[in-house]
C-alpha cells in the first residue's frame, strides 16, 4: 500500500465529511424551492454556511459556496477588479452602459493589480486573463529567498504612483509550494491604508493555521473543502459585508455574486470537514508540525546535500510542509522512484502536474533553473505517522541516487 504524502494536493475524505455527504445526498429538494422539501433542503444549507463561516471568523452571509479554490479565486480576482473598474470611462467593465453613464461622474480607471512572485497558477492565470481582454496591468511584486512578501515591499507599490490607480491586491496566505507563510495582518493594513481591497488566497493555510477574515479586514478570501478532508468540487468565497463583486455567472441569483442550483449535500460535507478542522486545530498543527520536523531532519541527515526551500523555522512555515531540491536530481524522475517505491510525493503545485517547467515559484524566490529542476514537495496531513515518515526517509537516499545519475546523463546528452 502506498504512503500517502501528498496532502497539499488533495487530502482524503474524512470518515465523517462521507458519512455527511452520503446522508445529505438522500435529501430530496432545490434549496430555492417553497415547499416543505425546498425548505428542508435550504434549512441544511444555511445550517452549513453557518459552520463554515464560524470556522474562518467569518458570518454566513459572507459565504459564497462555489465549485472550489479555483473558481473562487477567479471570482475573487475578476469580480473585484470589474467592480472597481464600473462607472470608469472606457472601462468595458460588466454591466457598464455603452459610453458610460451620461452626466454622472466618471470614476477613474483602476488597471494595476498588485500580485507578487509565486502565486498559485488560478491567481496568475486569472491575471494574465483580465491583462489580456480586459486591460488590466499586472505589478508583480517581488518577494525574498524564502517566497515572502514584505509589507514594505507592498506600501512601496502603493506610495510610488499613487494608490488611485489600484484595482487590487491578491496574495496567498501559504505558499502552496514551499510552505512559506505571509504576514497576512500587516500586507492587509497596508493595503487599507490606501484603500485597496485584498483578495487573499487561503486554500493551502485552511485547516492548517487558524483563520480570522474578520481580524485581518480583507475584501474576499478563498478556500476549497479537499484540502481540509471535505469532497472534491465544493469551496467558498469569502466575501466581506462591505465588498462586492461582479459575478462571473449568471442567473437566479441564489448567492452574492453568484448564480446556480446550490449543492446541499457538497455544502453538508463541507460544513462536517470545516467543524472537524477546527476542533482538532489546536492538537493537530502542533503534532503535524513535529512529524514535518522529523522528515526535515530525517532528509537532511539522509541526503546532507538535499536543501529545504521556504521558512526555515517552524513558526513560518505550514505545520505539514517540507520542501526540498536535490542537486544533480530531475524532480520527475525523483517522484517516479518513490512512487515505484511506495510513495506519493509532488514536484510542485497538481494543478500544474503533468507539465514538464521549472517552478514559478522557485524561480521567483531566485533558486537557480539548475537547483530549482530537482525540486520534491513532501506534505503530511490527518492520517499521516512517525512510521511513514521514517520509511521515506530509509527509502530516499536509493531513490537520490538513482535520479542524480539519470539527471547527469540526460545533461551530458543535452
Amino acid at each position: 500500500m502506498a504512503i500517502y504524502l501528498d496532502h497539499a494536493a488533495t487530502t482524503p475524505l474524512l470518515p465523517l465529511a462521507l458519512s455527511a455527504y452520503v446522508s445529505a445526498l438522500g435529501v430530496v429538494g432545490n434549496p430555492s424551492s417553497i415547499h416543505s422539501q425546498g425548505q428542508q433542503a435550504k434549512r441544511m444549507l444555511e445550517e452549513s454556511r453557518e459552520v463554515v463561516a464560524a470556522s474562518l471568523g467569518a458570518d454566513p452571509v459572507e459565504v459564497v459556496f462555489t465549485s472550489g479554490g479555483t473558481e473562487s479565486i477567479n471570482l475573487g480576482v475578476k469580480g473585484l477588479y470589474w467592480k472597481r473598474q464600473q462607472g470608469a470611462v472606457g472601462s468595458g467593465a460588466p454591466g457598464e452602459a455603452p459610453g458610460g453613464a451620461r452626466g454622472a461622474a466618471r470614476a477613474p480607471r483602476r488597471p494595476r493589480v498588485l500580485v507578487p512572485g509565486g502565486e498559485h497558477h488560478a491567481t496568475n492565470d486569472a491575471v494574465e486573463w483580465l491583462a489580456q481582454y480586459e486591460g488590466a496591468v499586472i505589478q508583480w511584486l517581488p518577494v525574498d529567498s524564502v517566497g515572502r512578501l514584505h509589507p514594505e515591499v507592498l506600501e512601496t507599490a502603493l506610495a510610488d504612483g499613487g494608490s488611485d490607480d489600484v484595482a487590487l491586491v491578491s496574495f496567498l496566505w501559504a505558499n502552496n509550494e514551499v510552505g512559506t507563510i505571509q504576514p497576512v495582518a500587516e500586507l492587509a493594513a497596508v493595503a487599507a491604508k490606501y484603500g485597496v481591497p485584498v483578495h487573499v488566497d487561503a486554500v493551502s493555510a485552511y485547516g492548517y493555521v487558524p483563520i480570522d477574515f474578520h481580524a485581518i479586514g480583507v475584501a474576499a478570501l478563498s478556500v476549497s473543502a479537499h484540502k481540509i478532508g471535505g469532497p472534491v468540487g465544493v469551496g467558498a468565497l469569502l466575501l466581506s459585508r462591505t465588498a462586492d463583486v461582479v459575478p462571473l455567472i449568471h442567473g437566479g441569483g441564489q448567492q452574492r455574486g453568484r448564480s446556480g442550483t446550490q449543492d446541499v449535500a457538497g455544502a453538508v460535507a463541507f460544513a462536517a470537514a470545516a467543524h472537524n478542522a477546527v476542533e482538532t486545530l489546536p492538537a493537530f498543527a502542533p503534532a503535524l508540525g513535529e512529524l514535518r520536523d522529523r522528515l526535515v531532519s530525517g532528509i537532511r541527515s539522509s541526503v546532507p546535500t538535499a536543501v529545504l526551500r521556504g521558512d526555515p523555522t517552524p513558526v513560518g512555515r505550514l505545520p505539514g510542509n517540507a520542501h526540498f531540491t536535490f542537486e544533480g536530481c530531475e524532480g520527475d524522475s525523483l517522484l517516479f522512484l518513490l512512487d515505484v517505491a511506495g510513495f506519493s510525493v509532488s514536484t510542485g503545485s497538481a494543478c500544474q502536474a503533468g507539465v514538464p517547467e521549472v517552478s514559478h515559484v522557485l524561480v521567483a524566490m531566485g533558486v537557480p533553473e539548475l537547483e530549482a529542476r530537482g525540486a520534491l514537495r513532501f506534505t503530511l496531513g490527518h492520517g499521516t505517522t512517525a512510521v511513514e515518515v521514517d520509511a521515506l526517509v530509509a527509502a530516499l537516499p536509493a531513490a537520490v541516487a538513482r535520479a542524480t545519475k539519470a539527471g547527469f546523463a540526460d545533461r551530458a546528452v543535452a
